[in-house]
């Protein structure tokens, strides 16, 4: 029997067939020829072009961001038993089901209302009573959370109300946990959306829950990508003996064992221990942007002690966030975490020389650039473009404190709300030696020949980053290893003869 082997595209699309097929519609589009295309393409790459690039202001080219129910599927999604409901169109819900499943490859489980041209005219109360009757019946949820597109919001839907018609029309019982949010995609991000879906989902779960004190920290990551991280954080506070809760904690429904059998929300923060997160001693905010409204939500309501750090990235931040904790919880540094810190600092020394002085840009979250930029400062790098799309005046401050307080940093301008095809005029105009950020950096990357340390969301192009830890001192080592690899990588794809070295 012969096999036929099924050819890879990048081969197939080389055949003779599908080059005169390309040759055909050049022709049909009557296009610029292939001079004047790479003309233009030069100019670009100019300084005129960059004026004329950063002076646009009703146009947004490859934006580094999502959008709002993105970040709120993500919420939804750190709760145990609990399916997310995108009040929108199918179309919306499938975009972000294969968002996240191409980052974590992983099934992702989010259903929609299904809204079709009837319900942007008349209304989508009856997609919502129809919705959660369904989704509650076949999927047999503990929880559903709510939130919308733009379509929902454009013609006002309101998920308060729709949702008690459903209560009273049997859809659920009155007693089941839906929270809600106001998800617009026309405004805000992806950490808006989250942040929104996040504090609804705490306001409902501890709703007539105070009581006695739990002694816990309660720790939100915000919109983590990194299953490794939330991992890390769990065992971190283990070792250091601190009762805590992780609130948002979806590592194990989206990096789940293939044990031979299906569970349908294999993982979360149980809701139990969210409700009695209002109980604890303390909580801590990872993410500053992605937790400004659940922030206030635990500050004005929980009325406890609350602490908003820098994403503990590389020494000093882990060292804030070891600090902070200790004191917070009462314990001392077990010799463990101490060994784990003097391990990343022996790597450091290690491979200072390779990245000392390495210019570089970086595009990204707010809270993940600034983090980021405190561990890359650590080691000598030199940024040059900050980048974030989604970054606003207190993300320009922040970044701009961090690289205040290095002597690596006085090169760097940031650039909050700038997209990426700004960050490609920054770069061709003033270049750097790597690119720091997300799998859209990659064409920039090519095109300008600089390589790319993948770091953030999301990562399509490569597998299983997310479930190594970044943050902690475990994760500063992973990060390590991914940057002075790279550099070596292309140490070694550009060096002469004599030292195409065995040894670095």
């Amino acid at each position: 029997m012969t096999i036929t082997p099924i050819p890879d595209h990048n081969d197939l699309f080389e055949a003779e067939e599908y080059q005169q097929q390309f040759e055909r519609k050049r022709e049909f589009e009557q296009g610029c020829g292939s001079a004047e295309v790479e003309r233009v393409k030069a100019w670009t790459r100019t300084a005129e072009y960059r004026e004329k690039n950063f002076a646009r202001e009703a146009l947004t080219v490859n934006p580094a961001k999502a959008c709002q129910p993105l970040g709120a599927v993500l919420a939804g999604l750190g709760f145990a038993g609990t399916l997310p409901l995108v009040h929108g169109s199918q179309g919306c819900v499938a975009y972000f089901r294969s968002h996240f499943a191409r980052h974590f490859k992983e099934p992702v489980s989010t259903v929609s209302s299904s809204m079709t041209e009837d319900a942007a005219v008349f209304g989508g109360l009856n997609n919502i009573v129809e919705a959660l009757d369904n989704a509650t019946a076949l999927y047999k949820p503990d929880m559903v959370a709510v939130s919308t597109t733009c379509m929902a919001e454009v013609i006002g839907d309101d998920l308060n109300a729709f949702i008690q018609e459903a209560r009273e029309k049997g859809s659920v019982p009155e007693d089941f946990p839906v929270p809600f949010a106001h998800t617009p995609s026309f405004v805000g991000s992806h950490l808006t959306g989250y942040d929104n879906m996040l504090r609804a989902i705490l306001d409902y779960t501890t709703k007539d829950h105070r009581g006695e004190p739990n002694g816990k920290i309660n720790i939100v990551p915000g919109f983590e990508t990194y299953t490794g991280n939330l991992r890390d954080i769990d065992r971190l506070l283990t070792v250091l003996g601190v009762d805590h809760t992780i609130l948002g904690d979806h590592s194990g429904t989206l990096d789940s064992p293939a044990d031979g059998e299906y569970e349908m929300y294999p993982g979360g923060t149980a809701l139990a221990e969210a409700a009695d997160a209002i109980n604890a001693k303390a909580t801590v905010f990872l993410q500053e942007t992605a937790t400004r409204k659940t922030h206030e939500l635990v500050r004005q309501s929980w009325k406890h002690d609350t602490e908003v750090l820098t994403p503990p990235i590389g020494v000093a931040n882990t060292d804030r966030f070891i600090s902070e904790i200790t004191r917070l919880a009462g314990v001392s540094v077990p010799a463990e975490i101490t060994a784990e810190r003097g391990r990343l600092v022996d790597a450091l020394t290690d491979s200072h020389a390779y990245l000392h002085g390495k210019r570089f840009a970086i595009a990204g979250d707010p809270d993940l650039v600034v983090g980021l930029l405190g561990f890359l400062l650590e080691l000598g790098m030199e940024p040059v473009h900050v980048v974030s799309t989604n970054g606003d005046a207190a993300f320009k401050a922040s970044a701009e404190a961090v690289l205040d307080a290095s002597p690596f940093g006085h090169s760097a301008t940031v650039w909050p709300g700038k997209d990426l095809w700004h960050l490609r005029s920054l770069v061709f105009t003033e270049p750097v030696d790597l690119l720091v950020g997300n799998s859209y950096l990659k064409y920039l990357s090519r095109e300008a020949q600089v390589p790319l340390v993948r770091v953030g969301f999301p990562i399509f192009d490569r597998h299983h980053l997310h479930r190594f830890p970044i943050l902690g001192y475990a994760g500063g080592l992973h990060l390590l290893t991914q940057l002075v690899n790279t550099v070596l990588d292309e140490l070694d794809r550009t060096a002469p003869d004599h030292s195409f070295d065995v040894v670095r």
